[in-house]
């Protein structure tokens, strides 16, 4: 017979007893459920179990750093910090402090998690997740209960395995552990916080289980500087956007099981995927299957995996249709955009389409042969041509312009301002604070103007090449990047056809 169970009936026998003495219980009755409901809110809410992976029960398949591509930076650094747990012999000589926490922190989809999980695989530990949002309460003291049940959990699962690691994982540790002072419900996330730095603070080499915090953010710069200082979060790995050879490794990690057509080389589309995460090229690879599921075909073409690109960057095809005069002014549109982008970098082009996708009723697919990072002045203002081509393609042959170049307008505006806050206008180095609204207008206003002019006399000189593109889009909807430079090179309608 537990607790519970005793103290349930000797409340049975006392409410008994009252009654039989006339006494009024009500008072005792609301006491009662008032110190029930605390209970209930401190240890049954506060109660949690969490995900846990490790020991050769486990169902979950176990992952390793060569399961994970396009990362070799990061893993380098995780496997160097890693050391220091794997060999405790070697840095209790050297007197090294141990690790006692990793923060892994980029964009979302580039593997944060799945290096976590390789992580406790490589130094053979227990592995115990949580998401930062499992600890945020209204109710003061559920959060750093919770936190106490993390860590007691990682231990007892360590000794359970017979480990002698164990590996914490908080994802979006930003939730936890964000300034403290600057939320709604301070004392709360406080205390949540100040836990889990007791915990972490708390750990020796003498503990039975050496337990190692792992967190992963992509908001660095929210984060309680308490959290980040040496001791606690001792390495910080920066997990970035894939370059294109590691774009390409996990293109052929995701297709590895996959039946690739004869002739496809996934390089081309390492290349046209500049800024993709891992969990983009992941779903293009499983979008491009589930094309080739569609038609009945036995394996996956180049054709599968262009589709499936410009469905990861401007969604699903649509069923919308535009009236014809509405179909020829996004085509004219369209081909204003595309033959600009070729006259500034040529070979930018991968496609041009007016078939509606997400929210565009129609696109220019652009792809750079070299990822890049670092942008010139002549870059930039190449780049805002390209975006207001469209507008004056469609003022050329209409005579005035459409609502369709509202989101090229922004984009340009955005642009001529990084010209100018880049130091790389006729202001010269300035602050965005320091330069008054009038001023920085008119500056904007002058860059536009400027290149506006210079996209007028390229799409003049290109006149007859735009009208043979615009037929074509009309008549197939879409041209690919290599039709479309034949075009413009000379070739005719039939050739490109």
């Amino acid at each position: 017979m537990n607790r519970i169970e005793i103290g349930v009936g000797v409340a049975i026998g006392a409410v008994v007893f009252f009654i039989w003495q006339g006494v009024n219980i009500m008072p005792l009755f609301f006491l009662g459920a008032l110190i029930g409901t605390m209970y209930y809110m401190v240890n049954i809410r506060g109660g949690k179990s969490f995900a846990v992976i490790g020991g050769s029960k486990s169902d979950e398949k176990l992952i390793s750093f060569e399961d994970i591509g396009g990362q070799d930076v990061a893993k380098k650094e995780l496997c160097e910090a890693l050391e220091f747990i794997r060999d405790v012999e070697k840095i209790k000589s050297l007197g090294i402090r141990p690790l006692k926490g990793l923060l892994l922190n980029g964009p979302p989809g580039t593997g944060k998690t799945l290096l976590a999980k390789a992580a406790a695989q490589y130094i053979d530990s227990a592995f115990v997740a949580a998401s930062g949002s499992e600890f945020v309460e209204m109710y003061v003291g559920v959060g750093a209960q919770r936190v106490r049940q993390l860590f007691k959990q990682a231990r007892d699962l360590a000794k359970r395995k017979g480990k002698e690691n164990a590996v914490v994982f908080i994802d979006e540790i930003e939730v936890l552990c964000g300034k403290r002072g600057q939320g709604a419900n301070n004392l709360e996330y406080d205390q949540t916080l100040n836990e889990l730095l007791v915990q972490m603070d708390g750990l020796s080499n003498e503990d039975d289980v050496r337990i190692l915090v792992i967190g992963a953010t992509n908001r660095l710069d929210i984060l309680d500087p308490a959290i980040i200082r040496p001791g606690r979060f001792d390495r910080q790995v920066k997990v970035d956007l894939p370059d294109k050879k590691g774009r390409l490794a996990i293109l052929e990690l995701h297709t590895k099981n996959k039946p690739l057509a004869e002739g496809v080389t996934l390089d081309e589309f390492a290349a046209d995927t500049f800024g993709f995460s891992g969990a983009h090229l992941e779903s293009v690879a499983n979008e491009a299957a589930i094309m080739a599921l569609r038609e009945g075909s036995e394996t996956i073409s180049s054709k599968h995996l262009k589709s499936a690109v410009e469905k990861v960057i401007m969604g699903e095809k649509l069923d919308r249709l535009p009236n014809q005069a509405e179909k020829y002014r996004i085509a004219v549109h369209e081909a204003g955009h595309a033959i600009v982008s070729e006259f500034v970098n040529a070979g930018s082009v991968a496609s041009v389409n007016v078939a509606s996708r997400g929210n565009a009723l129609g696109y220019v697919r652009q792809t750079q042969q070299d990822d890049m990072y670092l942008y010139t002045v002549d870059y930039i203002r190449g780049r805002i041509g390209v975006a207001l081509a469209g507008a004056v393609a469609e003022e050329m042959v209409f005579g005035n312009r459409s609502t369709g170049a509202g989101n090229d307008f922004k984009q340009a505006t955005d642009m001529a301002k990084q010209i100018i806050f880049g130091g790389m206008s006729d202001l010269g180095i300035v602050s965005p604070d320091d330069v008054p609204k009038a001023l920085l207008h008119t500056t904007i206003t002058g860059i536009l103007k400027d290149v506006e002019a210079g996209v007028t006399g390229i799409i003049t000189d290109q006149r007859a090449k735009l009208e043979a593109v615009v037929a074509i889009l009309l008549e197939k909807e879409s041209i690919s990047g290599n039709d479309f430079r034949a075009l413009l090179a000379g070739e005719t309608l039939e050739e490109c056809a």
